[in-house]
Formats: C-alpha cells, sequence, structure tokens
C-alpha cells in the first residue's frame, strides 16, 4: 500500500492534477486561503491513469470490502470513477448527490440499488469529509448498508478524520498528502523550507494565512 501511495502521487503530479503554491496560494469555495490544489478529475483525460485508478480503487474494494454487493459515486467528482469502478466489478450503480435536487424529481440518488445493498462508497478526494458523508446519510437513510468508502486522494485532515469517524465509516485511499509531499520534495516540485508551511496550514486549514 505505501508503494501504491508513492507511485499515484507521483502519477497526480506528473499530470498537475495537483498544485502546489505555497507562496500564491489558492482560494477554496469554503472561504480557506490554500497552498494546494488537488483537481483528481484530470486523471479522467489520461486513459493509463484512468486504468490506473480504476483498477487500484477495485482492488481496495475486493481486499476491504468483499462483502459489498453495490457501488455509489459521489456527485459531482466520483462519479465517473463510480461508474468504472461498479463496471470492473460488475456491480449494480448509483451516484449520490450532495442534496436532493430541487426540480423534477428531487432525486438524491440517482440510479437504482438493490433493496438491503451493501454499499461501497466511491469519491474523488476527501476534505473536510462533509460532502461524502452526507452521501452515506442519504443512502443509510432509504435502507441500505454502506460498508465503507474509497477514494483516489485526502487532505487527511483532523476534522475528517473524525468525522469518518463518528459516522463509522471506514475509509480507504490510494494516496495522500502526506506522500504528495514527499513526492513533491523528492522530485524538486517545492523546497525544503516550504514544507513545514505546507504541514502548518493542515493543521488549521480554516484559520492559515499566506506569509508572502
Amino acid at each position: 500500500m505505501e508503494d501504491l501511495k508513492k507511485v499515484f502521487a507521483a502519477k497526480l503530479l506528473d499530470i498537475k492534477a495537483i498544485k502546489l503554491q505555497p507562496n500564491d496560494p489558492f482560494t477554496w469555495a469554503s472561504g480557506w486561503q490554500s497552498p494546494f490544489y488537488c483537481d483528481n478529475r484530470k486523471t479522467l483525460s489520461y486513459h493509463d491513469i484512468r486504468s490506473f485508478v480504476k483498477v487500484e480503487l477495485t482492488h481496495a474494494i475486493m481486499e476491504n470490502f468483499p462483502e459489498a454487493t453495490a457501488v455509489a459515486g459521489v456527485a459531482t467528482g466520483a462519479i465517473a470513477q463510480g461508474a468504472l469502478v461498479a463496471d470492473e466489478l460488475a456491480l449494480p450503480y448509483a451516484y449520490v448527490r450532495p442534496k436532493p435536487k430541487d426540480h423534477g424529481t428531487r432525486n438524491q440518488i440517482e440510479g437504482q440499488l438493490p433493496e438491503g445493498a451493501k454499499v461501497v462508497v466511491v469519491e474523488d478526494l476527501i476534505s473536510t469529509g462533509a460532502s461524502s458523508l452526507k452521501a452515506v446519510e442519504a443512502l443509510r437513510r432509504v435502507g441500505l448498508e454502506v460498508v465503507g468508502m474509497v477514494a483516489s486522494y485526502t487532505y487527511g485532515f483532523p476534522i475528517a478524520e473524525q468525522a469518518f469517524k463518528d459516522a463509522k465509516v471506514k475509509l480507504v485511499t490510494l494516496t495522500d498528502y502526506e506522500h504528495v509531499v514527499a513526492q513533491a520534495l523528492a522530485t524538486g516540485y517545492i523546497k525544503e523550507n516550504e514544507v513545514s508551511m505546507l504541514q502548518e496550514w493542515r493543521k488549521d486549514p480554516a484559520n492559515w494565512k499566506s506569509q508572502s
């Protein structure tokens, strides 16, 4: 698993799915300033990496959640990844919105999963975990059993780790913040003196401000 995290971190950096800008931070929708931006959806544009993600998420499910009888992707980032994984596993698939549509059928779960299914949730990345766990809540509300979640990447924020613990959801990811930062340093993408600042940001991202 350790080797996988290093390999996938390198792949994400190679296609610039992850951008590290400690001195020119991004602003997230939440208002947080961030030296780090992750766009896993870029992996869908490259056949070799798209296939890599599909195969490795499938392996993660088979190893950690072999009891799963259905797959659910979290909208919008993991709709495609979830569908690819469900196809590989030959299992029923649906995707879940953060909240019900405000028009039409007002569905939150799009698709049809068997009654009483044991569902593994597929996500593209985990930040605070809030939207991911809203999908879990929606599935549980309709009587489905969520056996766990797989994701391509996690920031590893303490707030997310606690949220998953409280929700009793096991999370397995292909790579994480630590491995991306380590790989970025090893390849010269960032400098040694930027690492401590990046780690400080991750401890308290809501209050972090660039010193540049």
